[in-house]
């Protein structure tokens, strides 16, 4: 992706980790209610941020901007492209509810969180994730956290499916450190972790770091601490209109995954899917219409 089809949302993710403590706080501030938060004065995003106006001005220049008024500029010319985006109105959704419903307030929200996660994301790495997590020598563990678990259950269901060798983990377990008793080095651990990110899960992962295991992490656009260990790390755009983070990015990339993996084992894939057809046949499971 070129500096021109970078939004400002997307140039702050890549500085994001180069920041200072203060023009993180800032970054953090503009992104929670981007890109609303940038178009008022000077003052009032450093006073939203509680951070000084020089921090502002010298985060807006790491930006690539000359000064504020370039950086507004671009911001309302980000907003006017969104207006003219027939796929970002709000009537496109819902047209039989008002344009402010929430119906398509938070639709909006969704669709722009994908629209710049998947702009993040180079196809190439994810590919190496997906390999590495889809590889049957290895052990696969699977953990979630105190939301995330439910992430977790859903991708160890269907792996369970494609590959053998994997284990589900909750990180709000006591009995996790059970768990590393058998990893070992090479072993891929694929760990979910949201603001607000749970000390388990970081010390888990740094235990598993230290046994050679290899992390592929999903997280949101903040990012885990977990990101320091990850070999492969998806940020996933979590923010909508409500008191709960929104978990439909990231299941976009886990179902991409799951779908990735099974075809590049397609073959064995196939085997296990029949021999639990027929499992299902004997103990009479679901309901058959012929």
């Amino acid at each position: 992706m070129s500096n021109d089809q970078l939004t400002i949302a997307d140039r702050i993710q890549q500085k994001l980790e180069g920041l200072t403590r203060a023009e993180r706080q800032l970054a953090l501030s503009i992104l929670e209610n981007y890109p609303a938060s940038g178009l008022g004065p000077l003052t009032a995003l450093a006073k939203d941020a509680d951070v000084s106006v020089p921090t502002v001005a010298r985060m807006v220049q790491k930006l690539g901007y000359n000064g504020y008024p370039e950086f507004q500029a671009e911001l309302r010319e980000e907003l006017k492209a969104k207006a003219k985006n027939p796929i970002a109105k709000h009537d496109t959704w819902a047209e039989s509810a008002p344009v402010g419903h929430m119906l398509n307030r938070f639709t909006d929200a969704v669709i722009d969180n994908v629209r710049n996660t998947l702009g993040q994301i180079d196809p190439a790495v994810f590919d190496a994730a997906c390999a590495l997590a889809g590889d049957p020598v290895r052990h696969l563990y699977i953990v979630g956290g105190r939301v995330t678990h439910t992430l977790a259950e859903y991708l160890f269901l269907h792996m369970q499916v494609i590959r053998p060798n994997l284990t589900h983990v909750q990180s709000t377990s006591n009995s996790w450190p059970h768990y590393l008793l058998n990893a070992q080095d090479g072993d891929v651990f694929i760990i979910f972790d949201v603001r607000r990110y749970e000390n388990n899960t970081l010390k888990l992962a740094r235990m598993a770091h230290e046994r050679g295991a290899k992390i592929i992490l999903f997280t949101d656009q903040w990012r885990s601490p977990v990101q320091q260990l990850a070999d492969y790390s998806f940020s996933a755009r979590i923010v909508v209109p409500s008191a709960w983070d929104s978990a439909t990015t990231t299941m976009l990339l886990i179902e991409t995954m799951i779908a990735a993996i099974q075809n590049l084992h397609w073959e064995q894939t196939k085997e296990r899917m029949e021999e639990l057809e027929d499992m299902f046949d004997q103990t009479r499971l679901f309901r058959k219409f012929t």
